[in-house]
């Protein structure tokens, strides 16, 4: 029995309990509507867009420098906060500004990004949605005067609403929200109002019309038998792989652009008018959001071998030049195009290891393989969930201390093999203590490397 003193402690507790759940269950709720209803809102706005000029005749494809330099012109002369564009900006508002975003900065970016993809952009709608969902947040958060804990809490829920609103997949949505922001920790006290601003944002938007491009396909394996999961590991570490060439495309395509030096306008202008002529060479598949593309690889239809090769480059060069817009759908249609790759060259069933790529190159690019595990039950079902998680923790793996997001922060090594120095350093500039050099046998192999080494150079000399 618990004595006098005891229940009033736990009178108190409960108390304190019940009443933090609600309260975040009826701002969760608050914040799903309106966020359901605003990311919607670009969402539908872009399909119109995008079917408005792919009603034009095959020239439209020449609007694409001149989307570039519109999207480019509008972030560079309406004086906008900051020059991070999608969930990176987001991800770094938390991290460094408790979650403040300026509401005004995310219109002028979501239009632009509406210019850049419905003109040919190779980009995506989650960043610009993640983004919405930030800045609905960043309304209330000031309107109910919340402090920057809250504050933070409540721009977490609004970005987990966005996604989940358009990825389709709400539980998938609002787990990737949360665990975007750190590589190696999810905040579990906010999980509770993120999955239901998450579920509440995914009903408005079924309720306001909105048709998604990541049908659900519950698919049975064709493939069984223990020699399927060599072949689901051996796919993971050609994910992780693909991951990284992907994130490395961006971090080059980026640099490229800076160390040319010319004017933004200048540049975005001759970056479209460079992908015009590339499309016009390898085909207008990888221009736009790609969708078709995706569906045509989780059905089993052909696609070029080298597909996700060259949407990596497509992304990189529009994201280089100034689009506006995310890199989550690019990294969904490179993730199915390299599974699709790699059933053609194994002779594997094309379906199964499309699904698979479609979330396990997610996982490695975006260092979330529990979102995209989730992904994979939520729109593929469980069977393909099973082995989609082996072959995303071992590309989340794979892909290393890199991310197509940089202001992810490291928390905790991905291997005991590689040491944090700093637990809080952004992903692409950890330091980190190789202890596998410590290991006797690679000891031995790294010094009769170097001895070898000088006597080379020795006898070089001689």
């Amino acid at each position: 029995m618990l004595r006098e003193g005891e229940w009033s402690r736990l009178f108190k507790e409960e108390f304190a309990l019940f009443y933090s759940v609600f309260k975040w269950l009826v701002l969760a709720v608050v914040i799903g509507v309106f966020v359901g209803t605003a990311v919607s809102t670009f969402m539908l706005a872009l399909e119109k867009c995008s079917k408005g000029v792919g009603s034009l005749p095959p020239w439209r494809i020449l609007l694409l420098p001149l989307g570039l330099l519109a999207s480019v012109s509008m972030v560079r002369y309406l004086k906008v906060a900051d020059s991070t564009q999608g969930t990176e900006s987001v991800v770094e508002a938390v991290h460094h500004h408790q979650g403040r975003i300026d509401v005004y900065t995310v219109i002028v970016k979501v239009i632009a990004a509406v210019i850049t993809i419905s003109t040919g952009g190779s980009l995506g709608q989650e960043g610009p949605s993640a983004q919405i969902g930030s800045a609905v947040s960043n309304v209330f958060a000031t309107g109910f005067r919340l402090n920057d804990i809250d504050r933070r809490k409540l721009v977490v829920c609004g970005v987990s609403a966005g996604m989940a609103s358009v990825f389709g997949a709400p539980v998938a949505g609002a787990v990737f929200g949360l665990e975007v922001l750190y590589v190696g920790q999810v905040f579990y006290d906010v999980l509770l109002p993120c999955i239901v601003s998450g579920m509440v944002s995914y009903q408005v938007s079924l309720n306001l019309g909105m048709a998604y491009i990541y049908q659900p396909l519950l698919y049975i394996p064709k493939m069984t038998g223990p020699h399927v999961l060599l072949w689901v590991v051996l796919a993971g570490v050609f994910f992780g792989l693909v991951a990284l060439l992907f994130i490395e495309v961006l971090h080059l395509a980026r640099r490229g652009y800076r160390k040319l030096a010319f004017h933004p306008l200048f540049s975005a202008f001759c970056g479209g008018l460079f992908l015009v002529l590339l499309s016009s060479v390898v085909g207008p598949r990888y221009v736009g959001l790609g969708s078709q593309t995706i569906t045509d690889a989780i059905t089993g239809q052909e696609i070029p071998k080298l597909a996700f090769f060259w949407k990596s480059l497509f992304t990189g060069l529009t994201k280089g030049a100034g689009g506006s817009g995310g890199v989550v759908t690019p990294t969904l249609f490179i993730g199915a195009a390299s599974g699709a790759t790699f059933a053609s060259i194994f002779s594997l069933d094309p379906v199964l290891f499309s699904c698979i790529g479609f979330v396990a190159v997610l996982a490695g690019a975006a260092n979330t393989p529990i979102a995209a595990t989730i992904l994979a039950a939520e729109l593929f079902g469980s069977r393909v969930a099973s082995l989609a998680a082996i072959a995303s923790v071992i590309a989340f793996v794979v892909s290393g201390y890199r991310s197509i997001y940089p202001d992810q922060i490291v928390k905790c090594p991905k291997s005991p093999l590689l040491d944090i120095c700093d637990e809080y350093r952004r992903v692409g500039e950890y330091e980190f203590d190789p202890m596998l050099l410590k290991l006797p046998m690679v000891r031995l192999v790294v010094r009769n490397y170097r001895l070898w080494r000088k006597q080379r150079k020795i006898a070089r000399k001689q």
